[in-house]
């Protein structure tokens, strides 16, 4: 239960280029945490002490936030949204930690990752849990386009985690394949977060598509900072251990422009770290040189760059305001905090 307590603080309050939308949104988003404590009990105590540590670890709220943003920028009045943004959160936390068990994450958000703490059967069972709530929400609102929506990401989302499961280790995966599978694992749950808050609002077709358009190009996006930042950034920044996707034999952006521009040499280390997963502990720092060589970290955020810009595009359907102006610039967050 302490870990319910500390959620009902507002402990995950965002700072920086966020700060503007969360203001936004402060008032609809205290209801969605207020929502998620009281969604999240169980007469089983595990239940809300393990969800609790992952939702209320330090995330952004940023996909629930996509959902209220959606509505209130489409002129929506009512509370519909509030139990689609809890939604979000939870399908959102439910991946996590099934992710976590699937890659054997010891960390997430800087914290031990659940699995670590509780072991992987009560991790996966909870996000299962988890999963089961969204759904119920989803059926309250009432609305079949939104529980369509949301239960075709969810299925999405499985399917891109499984399409990254089959290629990893395999030094031919394209860059074509390889968004692909952002696409599906990343990206649907922020189109889907964006759509259901147009749909709930009851926004024209041209609005709903904008703002589903937004939401998988910010996704996109995203995800391609993250894989950046394997290589490049900080733990603390992270939440979790740099390298990661390098031990795990991930093939991403940056490894995949890499290859695209190696040596045989550097092919055969690839091929070696990657493929054979024969690693060292000075494998990493070399992996991190050859990447710097041959400037994949810049070529990937120049590629994120492209998909925040199609984002913002989208939302010229929508006269200027706060929100829309708010939103562009949680696009241009996505790239820039990886400077």
């Amino acid at each position: 239960m302490r870990a319910i307590q500390r959620l009902s603080k507002g402990s995950n309050q965002p700072a920086g280029a966020v700060e503007r939308l969360y203001r936004l949104v402060e008032a609809d988003l205290a209801h969605v945490n207020a929502l998620i404590l009281e969604r999240m009990r169980s007469d089983v105590p595990l239940i809300p002490e393990l969800a609790g540590h992952l939702i209320n670890s330090g995330g952004k709220r940023l996909r629930p936030m996509l959902t209220l943003a959606a509505a209130q920028l489409c002129g929506y009045q009512g509370l519909g949204h509030i139990r689609l943004a809890t939604a979000v959160e939870f399908i959102h936390t439910a991946t996590l930690l099934h992710d976590d068990v699937v890659d054997e994450s010891d960390l997430r958000r800087g914290k031990a990752a659940a699995h670590v703490i509780w072991g992987n059967a009560p991790s996966v069972l909870v996000g299962d849990f988890l999963f089961s709530r969204a759904f119920q929400l989803m059926v309250e609102t009432g609305s079949l386009r939104v529980l369509n929506i949301l239960s075709n990401a969810s299925a999405v989302i499985a399917e891109g985690e499984v399409m990254q499961l089959s290629t990893m280790r395999n030094l031919g995966v394209s860059e074509e394949t390889y968004l692909k599978i952002v696409a599906a694992k990343t990206a649907a749950l922020f189109a889907a977060a964006a759509e259901s808050g147009a749909v709930v609002a009851q926004a024209d077709g041209l609005r709903e598509m904008a703002l589903k358009t937004y939401g998988h190009n910010l996704g996109i996006a995203f995800q391609l900072v993250d894989d950046a930042l394997d290589y490049s950034g900080r733990e603390a920044m992270m939440g979790k251990a740099v390298g990661d996707d390098f031990r795990e034999g991930k093939m991403t952006l940056p490894v995949i422009h890499a290859l695209a521009n190696a040596s045989a040499e550097e092919v055969d280390f690839w091929r070696r770290t990657m493929a054979q997963r024969t690693q060292t502990d000075a494998d990493l720092t070399h992996a991190i040189h050859l990447i710097d060589k041959h400037q994949s970290i810049a070529a990937t955020l120049t590629r994120a760059k492209q998909f925040t810009e199609e984002a913002c595009r989208g939302l010229n359907v929508f006269p200027d305001s706060p929100m829309r102006r708010a939103l562009s610039e949680l696009a241009e967050f996505c790239v820039n905090r990886a400077y």
